[in-house]
């Protein structure tokens, strides 16, 4: 099947054609032709308003609830959402039923998305059950497929065992992925503790929890000289750690997700339990400097933080709904309208280029000859999600009917063309 994307704007570093307005011509998973026009007739031919083509995006923490939670998402609906926001790649957290803690879970999560049309990467569990008491088989799940290994909602708490997992990984050149949070710190904490929590007379998690759990893995990564990943980061301070390790040389790398950049704990005043997560909403000058964060470089990725709640787990009283919203279809929307002061460079490069270098995916370009995995996007198109054209399995999102600037046009992964 022969695909002409006509007068798209290339953004890819990487790409000699970088910056410029052509017309790409793909057969099959390959590039055939780049030009300023060509006449060669094609089975699909793609155009829009200011469409923009980059090498596909990698959403490198996600939740699709797929064994065990098939009622919130699941494989299917879950990769249909990411293609949908733009994805040709995700990583899946462990936190399934049973727990993807050795090679047999992570064999079905690859066997059974490998037709879909976003290629579906297991992160494995660190400890066995992700209950942070003895280490799980890494490096039997890393033969059969898992990107990476994090005990995704359940971060590891034992300091020691971090360090045998850090130590672990190095052997094979693996990454851990870590949410920065100590449990034992605010535990049964709701929302940020500041004004707001106190106002709504809410318990808080203070942003000590975060920083504790930052400065503790960054002095183990210290000591092991390994990999490791923090996802999730929602504080000031938080990022100063990492400013600091990354200066010494540490091999660590951070990302944030658009949620925190988009609402701070003021927007929680209406007691919204879409906006219930965890790491929890912060103050307003901690999201301010997220964002400045992201567009100074210090942020290395935007990560979805995607987690479906079904209507049961959020349409309840506060206290008791789940953490977590839906978040693949709408992160480039969130990021775009957020910061359009942000480069085309950069944002291929939040999106797409640092995960695969992080994360050891294949690297891709848009040149004549290399495998067509491509995102289409308008930065200037219109994005607003409703109910009735959600693709994910899950509703729980405060961005329903809100209207973003930028939108996915499709994505073309595996010779297979996904448009929205």
């Amino acid at each position: 099947m022969k695909i002409l994307v006509r007068q798209a704007m290339i953004a890819d570093p990487n790409s000699a054609f970088n910056g410029q307005v052509a017309d790409i011509l793909i057969d099959g998973e390959q590039i055939i032709t780049i030009a300023p026009h060509i006449t060669e007739t094609a089975d699909e031919v793609i155009v829009a308003t200011g469409l923009t083509v980059s090498p596909g995006w990698v959403d490198i923490f996600a939740h699709f609830c797929d064994p065990g939670y098939e009622y919130k998402e699941t494989l299917e609906t879950g990769a249909a959402a990411a293609a949908a926001g733009g994805y040709t790649h995700v990583f899946v957290l462990p936190n399934t039923q049973p727990i993807a803690d050795n090679k047999t879970q992570v064999e079905y999560i690859s066997r059974k998305s490998g037709s879909l049309p976003v290629s579906i990467h297991p992160l494995g569990a660190i400890t066995k059950g992700t209950e942070g008491k003895d280490l799980a088989e890494m490096y039997d799940m890393k033969n059969s497929g898992a990107i990476a290994f994090s005990d995704g909602l359940c971060p590891v708490q034992s300091p020691g065992l971090f360090v045998k997992a850090l130590q672990y990984v190095k052997a094979f050149d693996g990454v851990l992925i870590q949410v920065p949070l100590d449990k034992s710190i605010g535990a049964g904490g709701l929302i940020n503790e500041g004004i707001i929590s106190t106002r709504l007379g809410l318990p808080g998690i203070p942003a000590l929890a975060e920083e504790v759990i930052i400065k503790r893995d960054i002095d183990i990564l210290r000591y092991t000289q390994s990999k490791l990943h923090i996802t999730g980061i929602s504080t000031a301070n938080g990022l100063e750690l990492v400013i600091a390790a990354k200066a010494e040389g540490l091999n660590l790398t951070c990302s944030v997700t658009p949620y925190h950049l988009f609402f701070c704990d003021e927007d929680l005043q209406t007691y919204d339990t879409n906006l219930k997560v965890n790491p929890p909403l912060r103050g307003k000058a901690d999201m301010l400097a997220l964002r400045d964060a992201v567009l100074n470089g210090t942020v290395d990725c935007i990560a979805s933080h995607h987690s479906p709640q079904d209507w049961d787990n959020k349409t309840c009283e506060f206290e008791y709904a789940k953490n977590g919203m839906t978040g693949l279809e709408t992160s480039f929307a969130v990021i775009n309208h957020l910061l359009p002061e942000l480069t085309k460079d950069r944002l291929v490069q939040l999106f797409s280029l640092n995960a695969r270098t992080i994360f050891g995916l294949p690297q891709t370009n848009i040149s004549e000859g290399a495998i067509a995995e491509l995102t289409l996007f308008s930065p200037t198109g219109i994005t607003v999600l409703t109910k009735q054209h959600l693709k994910t399995k899950s509703a729980n999102t405060p961005f329903l009917e809100r209207e973003l600037t930028g939108k996915i046009l499709g994505i073309l992964n595996k010779g297979k063309l996904t448009l929205n």
